[in-house]
């Protein structure tokens, strides 16, 4: 399948008045993933573009210790991913607390980095860059243009980038599967 990168999302859209955020249902741990899992792959392209701009800021600053932040964190991302497939309670962590395995991808970064480089770089490179897609995946409420290309994705008609680091993260299982049963009722 060929990967189809999302398009940019005007600036009006993604950043507009506080009338489209709203602080997340804390009771509703997966209505919360949903939101955060929708607007990831909705915005992708305008938090590649902000992440952009913030690593080259930092990149430029201290490009060698950038390099080696980066070359961490998606080496120990990638063993993470890795790990979960072959050992079942990492799978049923990352499925089941998906925060905690990015926090613990970010905490072992981090001491990686700190045993090898610059810490205030991973700070202000790489981990700034995720909190701020988060914090905002997190607070913007959804559109129905958002929900209707998130289901393109979800059952299979494109894929894009954050697709497939969700699909590492087995964050789009229960939407193909939830679709899936939806459409075997419709045909009995």
């Amino acid at each position: 399948m060929e990967v189809q990168v999302a398009p940019l999302r005007a600036w009006d859209d993604f950043f507009p008045g506080s009338d489209r955020f709203a602080l997340p249902d804390l009771k509703d741990i997966s209505k919360w993933n949903n939101r955060v899992v929708s607007n990831l792959l909705y915005y992708q392209t305008n938090y590649l573009m902000v992440a952009a701009g913030l690593i080259s800021i930092v990149g430029f600053l201290s490009p060698l210790n950038m390099l080696i932040g980066g070359t961490v964190v998606v080496l120990v991302f990638l063993g993470f991913v890795w790990m979960s497939h072959n050992k079942d309670i990492l799978r049923k962590m990352k499925k089941q607390y998906p925060t905690t395995f990015v926090l613990a991808i970010m905490l072992s970064s981090y001491f990686l980095i700190s045993y090898l480089g610059d810490v205030m770089v991973f700070m202000f490179g790489i981990t700034l860059p995720l909190l701020l897609m988060f914090v905002h995946a997190s607070l913007r409420l959804r559109n129905i243009q958002n929900k209707l290309q998130n289901k393109m994705e979800g059952i299979g008609l494109k894929k894009t980038p954050m697709g497939f680091i969700l699909d590492a993260l087995e964050q789009q299982e229960d939407s193909i599967n939830k679709l899936a049963d939806y459409i075997s009722k419709v045909k009995e």
